[in-house]
């Protein structure tokens, strides 16, 4: 048995898939905190908030190609311990200018361990000849529940922010000590050039990944509007619908990789995009709450083994060396999580949300059209 397929290693990279996850789940319980203690509006927050993605995106573009140079186990133990360093100073943060360059390094840690851990499970994945990606990515939603309820459970014990996210941080710390001597040594190290456009089909499956992630950021930032102004439930239920679609995509994933191993990649992608259409078809035509209730769940079912199956293709691609691959195809995620849903505002308010909501499905269809290019062998 290699080092890449022990059951230690598997287990380190779903602590760092956890760890990411719970600690950007983390945060957002402190925003309405920040806001209060600087006395700044929501556009300033706005502008605040964008300092985490610009530091995202920033790191992740450089660790592709740190990674192909020194591996991704120093990458993913610099960000681990990077979030759980810099999570406290967010809460203490006495001035914009301090909270946006606490956000650029927060944003930094989380861009550095999202491209670093999932280079280094494609190569775990790999080593076990299975389907192993639905499972750790799995993982990543069960540390925003798990960073979400924790942090909401200190804060509701009324502690202040800084103490909570001390602990929130020792906890982070404790499963990076767990995980870093089982980390891979040499995961993906390689010589060659530390960057490379993307390029061939990597392009393909950063569209793929951008488009899916839009979809996601469409339904934490606007399906409870959309459900709202349609009149289907009143604004204090209107959350409902999102916390239903992170449930079935945390489930989808739990099962993903047994999906994988029966049904192949190709029609995990095409079955998966179509069921994601026809729950935006659902939600948008839905008669009653329930039957939207209903259209969340299928998006989040169909939707949640799709970006593991893309962050796949990169490993079985040759255009590129993986781990620029797989960075691409992050960035490209990020983006769209980023930016997607600022556009969609755009569009509805030029011809309207559920129209809108329209052009998503019909961008989810490229998925279900692109499935044959990018699962070829």
């Amino acid at each position: 048995m290699s080092s890449a397929d022990r059951p230690a290693t598997r287990l380190a990279t779903r602590l760092s898939f956890l760890v990411a996850g719970f600690g950007l789940a983390c945060w957002a319980p402190l925003v309405p905190f920040a806001k209060e203690r600087l006395a700044v509006g929501d556009a300033v927050l706005g502008l605040l908030l964008l300092s985490l993605g610009i530091g995202s995106v920033a790191a992740m573009l450089a660790t592709g190609a740190l990674s192909a140079r020194h591996g991704t186990r120093p990458i993913i133990i610099a960000g681990g311990i990077g979030l759980a360093v810099v999570l406290p100073l967010l809460a203490i943060a006495e001035s914009p200018a301090t909270l946006a360059i606490a956000l650029l390094a927060f944003g930094a840690a989380l861009g550095s361990i999202d491209v670093a851990m999932n280079i280094h499970a494609v190569e775990v994945e790999r080593a076990a000849g299975i389907p192993l990606m639905s499972g750790f990515h799995a993982l990543f939603s069960i540390g925003g529940f798990a960073g979400s309820a924790v942090m909401t459970a200190l804060l509701s014990f009324h502690l202040g922010p800084l103490a909570c996210a001390l602990i929130c941080s020792v906890l982070m710390l404790i499963a990076m000590a767990l995980a870093s001597p089982r980390l891979l040594r040499s995961a993906q190290a390689q010589e060659g050039p530390l960057f490379v456009l993307p390029h061939g089909v990597v392009l393909l499956l950063a569209l793929l990944a951008a488009i899916t992630f839009l979809i996601e950021g469409a339904m934490l930032d606007w399906g409870a509007l959309l459900v709202i102004g349609t009149g289907l439930v009143r604004e204090a239920q209107g959350g409902i619908g999102y916390i239903v679609f992170s449930i079935a995509m945390t489930v989808g994933r739990l099962g993903g990789d047994a999906v994988v191993a029966r049904v192949g990649d190709r029609a995990t992608l095409v079955g998966g995009s179509l069921l994601a259409i026809a729950g935006l078809a659902v939600l948008l035509l839905a008669p009653s709450a329930a039957v939207a209730i209903a259209g969340f769940l299928l998006i989040g079912l169909g939707a949640s083994n799709l970006v593991p199956v893309l962050f796949r293709g990169a490993a079985g691609q040759t255009a590129m060396p993986t781990g620029l691959a797989v960075a691409s195809i992050t960035t490209a995620g990020y983006a769209g999580v980023l930016v997607g849903p600022a556009g969609i505002g755009f569009v509805a308010h030029a011809v309207g949300l559920p129209t809108a909501f329209w052009m998503l499905a019909a961008m989810m269809f490229l998925v279900t059209l692109s499935a044959r290019a990018v699962t070829r062998k």
